[in-house]
């Protein structure tokens, strides 16, 4: 647990110190308004931050009603995790939402940004980006295989993007908002493996006296 904390602590005070150094040279606008355009109407990037929710709450629901069908504890586990990925990390992207208070880019900027919607909740740090890395890690601790792995981290990052194509985060918002999402999912895995590893893992160790 304290290496995985301090893992988090690390990857957090890395984030805070790029958005600090990032807001104080001027970068984080200059990248914004290089990533978003005039009319930001693609139907891919509205696409891509569009399924956030369904796609985040969708899969711990896809995984609890599988392994409640089909009477397999390690998938309900599995949606168990990724249930308390997604509560972990919108609890401390809520906190930091509301101790932070940081605008909107096109409220700071009207002349430079250029938003697909009026947006006026807080800016830091990006949500739909928390939910995003919050799923794809859950799901790479889960199963490890690359045709997992590399999919849900091309969607987490382009929902990521797309926040930034939309005009209504700037780079260390979305920055902020996946090192928020992967330490809420890493906090998880970890919680639901101390609470429920003999169900997790299952006994493998020989009764004595029993044959296989």
């Amino acid at each position: 647990m304290k290496k995985i904390l301090r893992s988090i602590s690390i990857l957090f005070a890395t984030g805070c110190l790029f958005v600090t150094n990032v807001r104080s040279q001027n970068i984080d606008i200059n990248i914004l308004k290089s990533i978003n355009p005039d009319n930001p109407s693609s139907k891919v990037w509205r696409g891509a931050s569009g399924s956030t929710y369904p796609i985040a709450f969708g899969a711990p629901v896809a995984l609890l009603a599988y392994g409640l069908i089909k009477h397999d504890e390690k998938t309900k586990l599995n949606a168990y995790e990724a249930i308390g990925s997604l509560a972990i990390s919108t609890a401390v992207m809520e906190g930091l939402k509301f101790s932070i208070n940081r605008s909107r880019p096109a409220e700071t900027y009207p002349n430079d940004v250029f938003p697909y919607k009026d947006e006026h909740g807080k800016s830091f740090p990006s949500g739909h980006t928390s939910l995003a890395f919050a799923t794809a890690t859950t799901l790479s601790l889960e199963y490890k295989k690359w045709y997992i792995v590399v999919p849900a981290y091309l969607w987490a990052g382009s929902v990521g993007y797309s926040r930034m194509y939309l005009g209504v985060h700037y780079p260390s918002d979305v920055l902020g908002g996946a090192i928020v999402g992967t330490g809420g999912a890493f906090l998880s895995h970890w919680l639901t493996k101390k609470l429920f590893s003999p169900q997790r893992h299952g006994d493998t160790k020989k009764p004595q006296g029993s044959e296989w």
